[in-house]
């Protein structure tokens, strides 16, 4: 299960509604309002440390040039890493690139064809392993893919001595046979017999002991369609380490339910906080007091959907116009506007309870969610325009209202 964390970062640490980016008291005694600029700087701070508490996923992938590598890396975290992010020479054959967003780090190798002996990489492997074996978790190999491309049709001694090697690294090892045609629902039944031959073998694989069969990329001409890339990732989530997993769910971009499931998470924890700040019934002059919790909410819904870090700064601005209406104070716009988005959440004379706080808090959380989800469906080009543009003001607003 993906973890959500409750330390600094979360709603109820440092950075929460009691912690010093809390709203000041003025010298009334009520909570003094955020503007758009002071909410923008919350937000700037709130986003770092929700990118920061993700950490980063990490897979080693191995197999011979041409047995697909880029394309399902490409299809399941949506970009080849080697070509968006940063790349290094850990040890003699193997290369680490880390994608630009942080969420995601490859170690790969050269093809075994290139002369790079199995045992030659395994070296190398054991040097990194134990090296970051006591170190952060996000600086460990969390899972390894062993590609097997179908068209060879063979399974040599010296591969099945290299995922030997992987496994006792203590790596998790899960094969993967690529580029599997099928006609009608049925896999070619050389695959099938490719798979069956490596299960046989005993070899200490994850997945339950056998090849996960993939292809990556449809192919019009032959009709041969993408399968077997959610079985793949549902295989990483069961050896992936529990502290990873939410790196995980934020690069991959194939499982929009999981996702989903850790923004619930999140939601959820911040309406408990709200309803904590609403039990003692608050005025509307200090619904202030609520602004920081949202922020913090917002702020971890769009780490947890994987939105990149560097558009942090349009993020920012986004979050702060949802939160002020881009025209007033946030307290003020939460009682004049939010509100009556909520039964029972504007009533004359009345106060915030703790059931309209944790509602309020609850519909922000969804809209922004489903604004987030959107902006996912875009392309590259067209979501870093949505996020400089008042059309995610308006998404909100009508997210917000179809409550």
């Amino acid at each position: 299960m993906s973890s959500v964390p409750t330390g600094p970062t979360g709603p109820t640490g440092p950075t929460g509604p009691t912690g010093p980016t809390g709203p000041d008291q003025s010298d009334t005694g009520r909570a003094a309002d955020l503007s758009q600029a002071a909410l923008e700087g919350l937000f700037d701070k709130e986003l770092t440390s929700a990118f920061a508490a993700l950490g980063c996923f990490n897979l080693a992938v191995f197999g011979a040039t041409g047995a697909g590598k880029s394309t399902l890396v490409n299809a399941i975290f949506g970009q080849d890493v080697a070509d968006t992010g940063v790349g290094q020479s850990v040890t003699k054959g193997i290369h680490y690139h880390r994608r630009d967003d942080g969420f995601l780090g490859i170690y790969d190798s050269e093809g075994f064809e290139t002369g790079s002996a199995g045992d030659q990489i395994l070296q190398g492997l054991h040097e990194v392993v134990t090296s970051r074996r006591r170190g952060p978790i996000d600086q460990q190999i969390h899972a390894a893919w062993y590609l097997v491309r179908w068209s060879d049709r063979r399974f040599e001694d010296a591969q099945a001595a290299f995922v030997r090697g992987l496994a006792d690294l203590g790596l998790p090892v899960i094969v993967v046979i690529t580029q599997v045609p099928t006609r009608d629902g049925q896999v070619h039944p050389h695959a099938t017999e490719l798979a069956d031959y490596i299960t046989g073998l005993d070899l200490p694989i994850r997945a339950g002991s056998r090849p996960v069969l993939t292809n990556a990329l449809g192919d019009s001409f032959t009709d041969a369609p993408v399968f077997g890339l959610q079985e793949l990732l549902d295989a990483t989530y069961d050896v992936a380490p529990e502290a990873a997993e939410a790196a995980l769910t934020a690069a991959q971009r194939l499982d929009m339910e999981r996702k989903k499931k850790a923004v619930k998470a999140i939601i959820n924890q911040a309406v408990t906080v709200a309803s904590g700040i609403g039990a003692v019934p608050i005025p509307f002059t200090d619904a202030a007091l609520l602004v920081p919790n949202q922020v913090t909410m917002i702020s971890r819904i769009s780490a947890a959907y994987g939105l990149p870090p560097r558009r942090s700064r349009a993020l920012a601005v986004a979050g702060s116009l949802v939160l002020t209406g881009g025209a007033t104070m946030a307290g003020r716009y939460a009682v004049t506007n939010l509100l009556k988005f909520v039964p029972g959440g504007v009533i004359a004379g009345s106060a915030i309870s703790a059931t309209v706080a944790g509602s309020l808090t609850r519909a922000v959380g969804i809209a922004w969610s489903k604004v987030c989800e959107y902006a996912l469906t875009l392309p590259p080009g067209q979501q870093e325009a949505f996020w400089g543009s008042s059309a995610v003001v308006d998404k909100f607003r009508s997210n917000l209202a179809r409550r």
